[in-house]
C-alpha cells in the first residue's frame, strides 16, 4: 500500500496513489509504505530517484548500521515500534529515509516510512494531525511526531501492564492461593514481564534514534527542545520500567513462595500418616515373629487383642497431632 501525506490548511491530509502518474498530483511531506510491491518501489525510484535498500526492514541488520547519512544527502533510519496485541505483542521495524539537501531530486524534503505491517503509532499520528491544524509543518516535525507518539504509546502501554499486574497481585495476596490459580497469576506475570521487556528495549531504540537526529543537525532549535523533551520522557518510562520489573519479581516469588506452601501441606499430611503408623507397624512385626514362647498364640482373643492395639497405636499419635494442631 502507497499512501501519501500532504499539508493543507495546516493538516494532514491523506491520498491513496494506486497509478504513477498520479504521484505528480501533489506535493507530499510524507511518503508511507505499507508492505510495497515490487512496482509501487519501482514508481518510488522512477519518480523520486530514491532506492529504497533490500535490507530496509531486516531484523538482523548490525545495530551500528541502523542510522547513518548517505554521500547523497539520504538520512537512513531503522527504527522499532510496538505493537502491544494482547495474544502477540511484537515490534515492527520501519525504514525511515529524509533527503534534506540534493535538490537534483524530487525526494527533497520528503520523508519515506517503509514498513510490514500497520503500526499503532502511524495511526495515532495521523488522527492527531488530521484534528489539530499546525501540529506538523515539516517532513523532519512528522518523523519527531512520530518518536514522540511512540514514547507516548509505550507509556500508555506501561499502564496498563500496572493495571494487569495490580489483579494479579490481587489474586496471590487475597490467600489461599490453588495450584490452578498459581499457575495462572504465573502465566499472566510472565506475559507483562515479557511485554515490559519489549517496551525496555523499545524505548532504548527510540531514544537512539531521536539522539541520532539531534546530533545530525538536521532540527531546528524548536525541534531540537522538542528532541530534547522525548529524551526526557524516555527516561521517565525507563525508572518505571525498573519499577515494573521489581513488581513482577515481588509477584513472581509470592506466587511462588504459595505454591511452596501448598507442596510443604502435602508433604506434611504424608510424614504425620507415616509417623502415625509407625506403631503399628512395630506391633504387626513383633507379632510376626515365629517365636513359640508367645503367650497371645495360644490365646483366642489374642488376634483381636493385637488389632485392637495396632487400631489405638494409630488413634493416638494421630489425636496427639490434631490437638497440637499439626494436621491444620
Amino acid at each position: 500500500m502507497l499512501n501519501i501525506f500532504t499539508l493543507a490548511n495546516g493538516r494532514l491530509v491523506q491520498e491513496e496513489i494506486e497509478a504513477l502518474e498520479e504521484l505528480s498530483k501533489f506535493q507530499p511531506i510524507w511518503v508511507d509504505l505499507e508492505s510495497p510491491t515490487l512496482e509501487e518501489k519501482r514508481w518510488i525510484k522512477q519518480y523520486y530517484g530514491l532506492s529504497i535498500p533490500e535490507d530496509a526492514m531486516d531484523e538482523d541488520i548490525e545495530e551500528s548500521a541502523r542510522f547513518y547519512e548517505e554521500d547523497n544527502g539520504e538520512l537512513h533510519i531503522r527504527s522499532d515500534f510496538l505493537i502491544d496485541d494482547d495474544e502477540d505483542p511484537r515490534s515492527v521495524r520501519v525504514a525511515f529515509i529524509l533527503n534534506q539537501h540534493n535538490t537534483e531530486l524530487r525526494s527533497r524534503g520528503v520523508l519515506f516510512s517503509i514498513h510490514d505491517e500497520d503500526v499503532p503509532v502511524f495511526r495515532l499520528l495521523r488522527m492527531r494531525a488530521r484534528r489539530a491544524p499546525g501540529l506538523i509543518e515539516d517532513a523532519k516535525e512528522v518523523l519527531l511526531k512520530l518518536f514522540d507518539a511512540d514514547a507516548e504509546y509505550s507509556a500508555d502501554t506501561l499502564e496498563n501492564i500496572y493495571d494487569e499486574l495490580e489483579i494479579a497481585g490481587k489474586k496471590v495476596l487475597e490467600g489461599n492461593v490453588s495450584d490452578e490459580l498459581a499457575g495462572e497469576v504465573l502465566g499472566a506475570i510472565a506475559r507483562q514481564e515479557d511485554l515490559n521487556g519489549r517496551i525496555r528495549r523499545n524505548v532504548m531504540d527510540t531514544r537512539r534514534a531521536v539522539s541520532f537526529m539531534m546530533r545530525s543537525r538536521m532540527l531546528n532549535a524548536e525541534q531540537f527542545e522538542e528532541a530534547r523533551q522525548i529524551l526526557r520522557d524516555i527516561e521517565s518510562l525507563d525508572n518505571h520500567t525498573a519499577f515494573l520489573f521489581d513488581k513482577i519479581n515481588f509477584l513472581m516469588d509470592a506466587t511462588v513462595g504459595f505454591i511452596n506452601i501448598n507442596q510443604n501441606k502435602t508433604i506434611k499430611i504424608f510424614s504425620v500418616a507415616s509417623v502415625a503408623l509407625l506403631p503399628p507397624t512395630l506391633i504387626a512385626s513383633i507379632y510376626g515373629m515365629n517365636f513359640k514362647l508367645m503367650p497371645e498364640l495360644d490365646w483366642s482373643l489374642g488376634y483381636p487383642y493385637a488389632l485392637a492395639l495396632m487400631a489405638a497405636s494409630a488413634l493416638v499419635p494421630m489425636w496427639y497431632f490434631r490437638r497440637r494442631g499439626w494436621l491444620k
